[in-house]
C-alpha cells in the first residue's frame, strides 16, 4: 500500500486559522479595556465605517443631503473592537494562504527543475549514442571497403 506525504503543513495552516478566533478575541477585549487602544486604534475605523455604510444606506434609499451623525463612542468601540478582530482573522487567513501559495510554487519548481535534469540527461544519452552509432556505423563501412578490396578466389 502506497501512502502519499502527510499534508503537515495544510494542518499547520489550518491549526494556525482555528488559533486565530481566540486570538481575535483576547485583542477585541483588550482594546475595550484599554483607553489608548480605544480612541486611537478602535474609533476612527469604526466611525470611517459607519459613515461609509450609512452613506451608501442612504444613497440606495435615495437619501441624498442627509448628515450622517456619528456614533456614540460605546458603539463605535464596539464595532472598531469587531473590525479589529475580523481584521485579524482575514489577515492571518490571507498570511496563510500566502504561505500556502509559496510552497506548491515551490514543490512546482522543483518538480520541474527535476524533470528538466532529467530530460537534459536523456539528451546527453541520446547524443553519446549517436555518436557511438556513427562510429559503429564508420567501422562497419571500413570493414565492408577492406572486404571488397581483397582479391576474390577463382576456381580451377
Amino acid at each position: 500500500m502506497v501512502v502519499g506525504a502527510f499534508p503537515i503543513a495544510k494542518l499547520l495552516y489550518l491549526g494556525v486559522r482555528q488559533m486565530s478566533k481566540p486570538v481575535a478575541n483576547r485583542i477585541k477585549e483588550g482594546a475595550r479595556r484599554s483607553e489608548f487602544f480605544k480612541n486611537y486604534i478602535c474609533l476612527p475605523p469604526a466611525q470611517l465605517y459607519h459613515w461609509i455604510e450609512m452613506r451608501a444606506k442612504m444613497r440606495v434609499m435615495g437619501f441624498r443631503g442627509s448628515t450622517i451623525k456619528p456614533l456614540n463612542e460605546d458603539a463605535a468601540a464596539e464595532l472598531g473592537a469587531e473590525l479589529l478582530g475580523e481584521a485579524i482573522i482575514f489577515l492571518i487567513g490571507g498570511g496563510c494562504m500566502v504561505l500556502e501559495y509559496s510552497r506548491q510554487a515551490s514543490n512546482s519548481r522543483r518538480k520541474e527543475e527535476e524533470l528538466n535534469e532529467t530530460i537534459t540527461g536523456l539528451q546527453t544519452e541520446i547524443a553519446e549514442l549517436t555518436l557511438t552509432t556513427e562510429t559503429l556505423d564508420a567501422r562497419l563501412k571500413e570493414v565492408n571497403r577492406l572486404l571488397l578490396s581483397f582479391p576474390t578466389p577463382t576456381k580451377k
